[in-house]
This record gives structure tokens, C-alpha cells and sequence, in this order.
């Protein structure tokens, strides 16, 4: 694994910590009270590097979870994804995941204080990205941590005629150390579930979601949401320990991944709802119309 930048932020009201290393994907990857950490880290660092597992908070970008084929179409321009070329990665079963951003080095830090980060990548300067997504645009992350909340702004910022389709989204694994996993809850909002088939593509059908507080003793999720709230708030709690994630604004859709045998939550905000690169269900970026989506963790 190449040698890597670790940029810590501190809280200036508390001892939470946030790190975040711009040389591997702009990933979060420890957020951190008092050395006690909330974010699950899965394989590590090296894992997400050289083979794309995901872990802490990595942005999941142009498009985030399952792609259901290799082809999408957007305003009259044909775009084919060849797996393992211009860094599209596959599941299991064959289908693009989680965008080409994974670990991508290009990303520059523009602004750094105690407290904050902000780093841009010129999505448009590089072939190879715009090979899997031919959208020039700049793409802009700014952090912050204080008042023991952890917030991310991600701003496109189209730079030619073409619009840019918002179908990113991140992917945020949180745990409640010291408290074993059946003792956690997880609190939702009201919203719209949809079902997915058995290789994790929605279905097309929905149903009402009415939110509300679920012991995670025994219980699994990996499951795909839309009509989320602008201002939802979920969270996941066990003993003393509190995590909030709200969606601040842009993120109207939500993945929730609560695998069996692991002891960490993905709550996951998303611009747009899973396949919707191919399925045409997004918002766009135009051209002198930048977009931004934020959300934020609070930890208590």
C-alpha cells in the first residue's frame, strides 16, 4: 500500500476526533471520542485500497450500490461499463457497485484547519473516469467537525453544457463500542421501502415504511429506501452510547446494512435510489447550477 496522508480534525468543544486520508479516496476512517471508536473498520484500510472493500465513510460516486447491467443511457449519450476498466468493480454476481471513486488517489486539499477539510477532484481531468462517466464536473467535499458533529458537504460542480447525474451516495459503518450488537437499537423516519430481488436490485414494486425504533437483536438489514425526509434523522443507539445521522438536504433516498455476525450498522445517505443511473430516476447538476448534499453524525 503506497505511504498515505492521515489528516485528523479535532473537535474544538469535545475530544471526538475525525481522520480522513485524501490520498486513498477521501475516506473517513476513524471517528473517534476519546481514542473510543465509532466507525467499523471491516478489512482496514489496506483492504479498501487495493481491492476496494469498503470500511469507515467512503463516498460511493458517480453512482452508489448495485448497477443492474453494463450499459446506461443519459440524454442521448451511450455509456458502456467494462468491468475491471476504468476502475468499475463488480458484486458477486457480476453487477458494477459503488461507482469507480473507490481509493482514487486525485483528490486535492484546498483548505485545512484544526477543525475542517476541504478537498476537490476535477472529475473532467481524467480519461479514465470519464470513460465510465462522460460528465465533466468538479467534485467538492467539504468537512467539518464541531459541537460533537461530524458534517460532509459534496458539491458537483458541472463545468461543460453537459448535465451530471446525482446517483452518489456514502456509506457510513457505525458501531456502539463496549455495547454488544444485540443490545443496539435502530431508529428510522417514515419513508418508502423497496424490496430488491435476490441479487440486491430493486424489484420496481414499494410499500410504506412507518420508521420507528427496532431492537437489532437477531435482526438484518440490507435494505433500499426513497421519500426520505429532507432532515431525517436515524439513530443507533446501545447503553449510554448515541450515533445520529441526518440528512441534512439532497439525500433523498437511504440504504440500511445490518449484516449478521458483525457488530456495525451502514446507514447510508443517497442522492438517488439504487439502479437509478439506468433506471433514469435522479436529479441533475447543470451547467451554472452546482448541487450540494450534506449530511452529518453526531455522537453522543
Amino acid at each position: 500500500m503506497p505511504e498515505l496522508e492521515f489528516i485528523t480534525l479535532q473537535d474544538p468543544s469535545s475530544s471526538l476526533t475525525a481522520t480522513f486520508v485524501p490520498g486513498a479516496g477521501m475516506i473517513g476512517t476513524s471517528l473517534a471520542d476519546d481514542g473510543v471508536e465509532y466507525l467499523g473498520q471491516r478489512r482496514g484500510l489496506e483492504a479498501y485500497v487495493t481491492a476496494g472493500k469498503t470500511m469507515g465513510i467512503p463516498i460511493l460516486y458517480p453512482w452508489a450500490n448495485r448497477l443492474s447491467g453494463n450499459e446506461y443511457q443519459v440524454d442521448g449519450t451511450a455509456v458502456s461499463l467494462i468491468p475491471g476498466n476504468g476502475n468499475v468493480r463488480t458484486d458477486e454476481h457480476g453487477s458494477p457497485i459503488h461507482g469507480v471513486l473507490a481509493a482514487y488517489p486525485g483528490w486535492v486539499v484546498t483548505a485545512q484547519s484544526a477543525n475542517a477539510l476541504t478537498a476537490t477532484l476535477d472529475f473532467g481531468a481524467d480519461p479514465t473516469l470519464l470513460a465510465s462517466f462522460p460528465f465533466p464536473h468538479v467534485l467538492t467535499q467539504e468537512v467539518t467537525l464541531a459541537d460533537r458533529v461530524l458534517r460532509i458537504a459534496t458539491t458537483v460542480t458541472p463545468t461543460t453544457s453537459a448535465r451530471v447525474p446525482l446517483c452518489f451516495g456514502y456509506h457510513p459503518y457505525l458501531t456502539i463500542p463496549g455495547v454488544p450488537r444485540d443490545e443496539w437499537t435502530l431508529t428510522t423516519p417514515a419513508m418508502r421501502h423497496l424490496p430488491v430481488d435476490d441479487v440486491g436490485l430493486p424489484t420496481g414494486n414499494h410499500e410504506a415504511w412507518s420508521g420507528g425504533t427496532t431492537s437489532l437483536a437477531g435482526t438484518t438489514y440490507d435494505n433500499g429506501f426513497d421519500e426520505v425526509p429532507p432532515g431525517a434523522v436515524f439513530t443507533l443507539a446501545g447503553g449510554d452510547r448515541r450515533v445520529d445521522v441526518t440528512y441534512e438536504t439532497g439525500y433523498p433516498a437511504a440504504q440500511l446494512f445490518a449484516p449478521p455476525g458483525d457488530a456495525l450498522v451502514g446507514i447510508e445517505p443517497m442522492a438517488a435510489p439504487t439502479d437509478a443511473l439506468r433506471r433514469g430516476d435522479y436529479r441533475s447538476a447543470a451547467e451554472g447550477s452546482p448541487e450540494t448534499a450534506r449530511f452529518s453524525i453526531t455522537v453522543t
